[in-house]
């Protein structure tokens, strides 16, 4: 393995810079995305039993755009480009520290630098081919916020037992547990570099339990939480004003769980 950028050489710098400056966020502080432009961001598509007793589906990834990123307190625009909802889900992201490639799931934590929280922002339907659930919908400039900073990977017990939640002005829409992933991070690792070399920075987003998948429109506030990882809220803008209804997308949470049939 590597060890260059990894968090056990970076560590000491690190920890000498969090005391420069050390005090409370106040309103003349704006965080940025820890990560503004990460090489690779792989999501992880699923990846949640949502709530249903069967063997795992395939693993697969898609590629977002890095150039969506955005960190705390800024705003998704959404395209006005035509699509048939803009959804939410909220996902732990794991944050590679070195070089990887091709490594054993026995050995995929030690490329793990730390976590941060992910929002997979998606324009469903209205882009690409028809009859395509084309991902282009989640590359749109500002569709993945992501903070509010990078809990280390030693700050962190175990990333297979966090909470993970998801607010829209105020009302819980995500909550689910880590522990409910069909692949694990050491599986995610193993298998995205088999695929292409992981580098410093680059983000696997380890997927979300869909049964908690809402809207975004106009004037919203989006916040999300992991545990241990932290918090952050970013703002929604749509020069066309469109609107859904209000609160978790019933329809769209059965459509899934109703392809993840139960075992036995």
């Amino acid at each position: 393995m590597s060890d260059k950028y990894h968090y056990v050489e970076l560590q000491p710098a690190l920890h000498k810079l969090t005391e420069v400056g050390k005090g409370p966020l106040t309103s003349t502080v704006h965080l940025r995305s820890p990560l503004p432009r990460p090489r690779k961001i792989l999501c992880a598509i699923g990846n949640y039993r949502e709530g249903t007793d069967r063997d795992p589906l395939p693993l697969d990834f898609f590629i977002k755009s890095s150039e969506a990123v955005i960190g705390p307190g800024e705003t998704v625009v959404l395209p006005e480009r035509q699509h048939d909802i803009f959804h939410h889900e909220a996902e732990l992201g794991v944050v590679i520290g070195a070089e990887a490639h091709n490594v054993k799931a026995s050995e995929a934590m030690k490329y793990v630098f730390g976590y941060t929280a992910f929002m997979d922002i998606s324009g469903r339907g209205g882009i690409g081919k028809p009859g395509f659930n084309s991902f282009l919908g989640k590359s749109y400039n500002t569709f993945a916020p992501l903070g509010p900073a990078i809990a280390t990977a030693d700050s962190i017990d175990d990333p297979h037992k966090l909470a993970v939640r998801y607010w829209v002005n105020g009302h819980l829409r995500h909550d689910y547990n880590t522990d409910d992933m069909e692949h694990n991070i050491p599986s995610l690792i193993e298998f995205a570099s088999s695929v292409t070399t992981l580098t410093p920075g680059d983000i696997i987003a380890c997927g979300t339990n869909h049964q908690g998948l809402g809207p975004l429109q106009d004037g919203d506030i989006g916040e999300i939480d992991v545990q241990e990882v932290g918090r952050f809220s970013i703002h929604v803008v749509d020069p066309l004003k469109r609107s859904w209804p209000v609160g978790i997308d019933a329809v769209a949470a059965a459509r899934v769980k109703e392809g993840r049939p139960t075992t036995g």
